[in-house]
């Protein structure tokens, strides 16, 4: 009997005149398989906190609940490398110093973060940023930031909203343990003193057991530190920190735009608590980190906020599902680093994505009609010229 694992069906004749078949390149950009991201459930309603006003154990429980789910999809991160996107391509996306996404840091390991956080970052920064502004009493809202950001020239002087707007999205640029020179820059976009040790201050907290009075001790800390800085300033910078905080006491590859998002809620205006059980009317007044009871407004904050990242976060894994399908149909030049641009920020301009993908114009638009066209991408702006596509 001739065994089936014998040398001799396992020698090849290489006597034999047939010439020995090639094995099909694989073109770069193609992708027969993407990889699909995380199916993200929806919120389960009994953790949701809607708009009533919880008390300190409430709020803290329902901050946790929200920030649990929404760290487990920051440790969702799939190997993009079978979606015809180098991870090269997704990190490295961005032409701005603040336009860099940490989202290919770590793909493939346990715990990385999912393909599509270099979006969910800078949405939640535009979201951000026309909070701070509308605290400033600015006219700039979302559309005016996002135009101000990417289509204005490079070397562009930013308007006060976009100065803003650029301190939230140093979030994408942050290090895992930010020092000195990261909080200077930050400082730069506020007119700040550098002499503000922020790195010392955010790390002397650390050791909190509850991450969110970290949060709220640090900029807390900030204002008093600030007391000297336009009022404005000071209490914005305190939120941006409050982030930072937060993140690296969760272990984050990089902070995620919360506090800001929500601090103008409605709800956080009713009442205000004054020493022990006093509770006092304040209508019309938001919360500020000066304020006796600013850790429970950063526990509400933060429950809202989180709980809406994680809505936005199933928003864009849902979108980034259809765009990696289509991106294994298409066959142009350089299309796999547009793809790790639409992925790594808020929107893309077709000049952007021309120049970062070595597209000429027309080719880069001829690819983002295509995109809008299979509904792998929205147009943004709604105007015929200067155009926007993102997730």
């Amino acid at each position: 009997m001739l065994q089936s694992d014998s040398s001799a069906c396992l020698e090849i004749d290489t006597t034999s005149g047939a010439a020995p078949q090639r094995r099909a390149r694989r073109r770069r950009d193609a992708a027969p398989n993407p990889p699909k991201p995380l199916e993200i459930r929806p919120f389960p309603q009994w953790a949701k906190v809607g708009g009533v006003q919880h008390d300190a154990a409430s709020a803290h429980f329902f901050a946790g609940v929200a920030l649990a789910r929404l760290d487990q999809v920051l440790r969702s991160g799939a190997d993009v490398s079978r979606a015809g996107i180098d991870s090269a391509d997704v990190s490295s996306a961005g032409g701005k110093a603040a336009d860099g996404s940490s989202a290919g840091k770590n793909f493939g390991e346990a715990g990385a973060e999912p393909v599509f956080v270099g979006a969910l970052r800078q949405r939640l920064a535009l979201r951000a940023a026309a909070t701070c502004a509308a605290m400033a009493r600015l006219r700039e809202d979302e559309v005016a930031l996002r135009d101000a950001e990417h289509l204005a020239g490079f070397d562009a002087a930013p308007t006060p909203g976009g100065r803003l707007h650029r301190l939230w999205r140093l979030f994408a640029t942050c290090p895992r343990r930010p020092d000195a020179q990261y909080f200077r820059v930050a400082a730069d976009c506020l007119d700040l003193p550098h002499d503000i040790d922020c790195a010392a201050l955010m790390y002397e907290n650390l050791t909190c057991a509850n991450p969110l009075t970290a949060a709220a001790r640090v900029s807390a800390e900030a204002a008093q530190i600030l007391v000297d800085a336009p009022q404005i300033d000071a209490e914005i910078f305190p939120l941006w920190l409050a982030d930072v905080t937060l993140a690296r006491r969760l272990g984050w590859e990089a902070p995620i735009p919360l506090l800001a998002t929500t601090i103008l809620h409605p709800s956080f205006r009713a009442t205000s608590s004054e020493g022990a059980g006093n509770i006092v009317a304040t209508r019309g007044r938001r919360p500020r980190p000066s304020d006796p009871d600013w850790p429970l407004s950063v526990a509400r904050a933060t429950a809202h906020a989180a709980q809406d990242a994680y809505a936005l976060a199933g928003e864009l894994s849902r979108r980034t599902d259809t765009l990696l399908n289509v991106a294994a149909k298409l066959r142009a030049k350089g299309a796999g680093r547009v793809i790790a641009l639409l992925l790594a920020d808020d929107c893309v301009s077709a000049p952007r994505a021309a120049k970062a993908a070595g597209l000429s114009d027309r080719a880069s638009r001829r690819l983002f009609d295509r995109l809008v066209a299979l509904g792998a991408v929205r147009e943004l702006s709604g105007r015929a010229n200067f155009r926007l596509y993102g997730l």
